[in-house]
């Protein structure tokens, strides 16, 4: 009997320590994924203009006894923000279009490098510029009467696929970078009013926990 009370109580204690162990890594584990995740990020972009220069002039950047380069932290991530912003507001003027659209021409048109080229182009035009596409969240029904599943409608007609009456919607998958292209009946798409494409988007990556009003 007392060896069973025993029992009972090292099993309370391991259940609440392990209850404990899950409820701090709920507090921290987004914490620190957050912080990892920004510190990366700011390490990468602030190291990009030193190798650049050091690939280039090997003599103006010296190393580290690491290997590392000998820089000054947050001036290259400085300098990378700046020509971003001089590129976004330079981008629609008229030479400035011009020479994107000539090397644009060249990377479309070079074999092996225009695959990857338009990928990334398409990917990143999804989200921003004047081709975003991402911003129409729908909710699709492909499967049973009654499920929907929430996504982005990337084309408003399937005219390639011989098919007018469809649409193209591209829904993302829960925790990964991942989706699937559906083409879809018009009938079967229903646009979502009162959730903007970040919202949706944050829905969607997050497995619905994410609260929306």
């Amino acid at each position: 009997m007392k060896k069973s009370r025993i029992s009972l109580v090292f099993q309370l204690l391991l259940r609440n320590i392990l209850k404990h162990l899950l409820q701090g890594l709920a507090v921290l584990a987004p914490i620190g994924i957050t912080i990892w995740l920004v510190v990366s990020g700011f390490n990468f972009i602030d190291g990009i203009l030193p190798n650049i220069i050091h690939s280039i002039f090997p003599d103006l950047i010296k190393e580290n006894p690491d290997g590392s380069l000998k820089r000054i932290p947050g001036v290259g991530f400085i300098v990378v923000v700046i020509v971003v912003l001089l590129v976004g507001r330079i981008s629609s003027s008229f030479i400035f279009s011009k020479i994107v659209e000539a090397f644009d021409t060249i990377l479309e048109h070079t074999p092996g490098v225009k695959f990857i080229y338009s990928s990334v182009k398409d990917f990143f035009e999804a989200f921003s510029g004047n081709k975003k596409k991402f911003d129409k969240p729908v909710m699709v029904n492909v499967d049973a009467n009654d499920v929907w599943r929430l996504g982005f409608i990337t084309s408003k007609d399937a005219l390639g696929f011989n098919l007018p009456d469809h649409i193209v919607v591209y829904v993302p998958h829960s925790y990964a970078i991942s989706g699937i292209t559906y083409i879809v009946p018009k009938e079967r798409v229903r646009i979502v009013n009162n959730m903007n494409a970040a919202e949706a988007m944050k829905f969607i990556i997050s497995g619905g926990i994410t609260e929306h009003d």
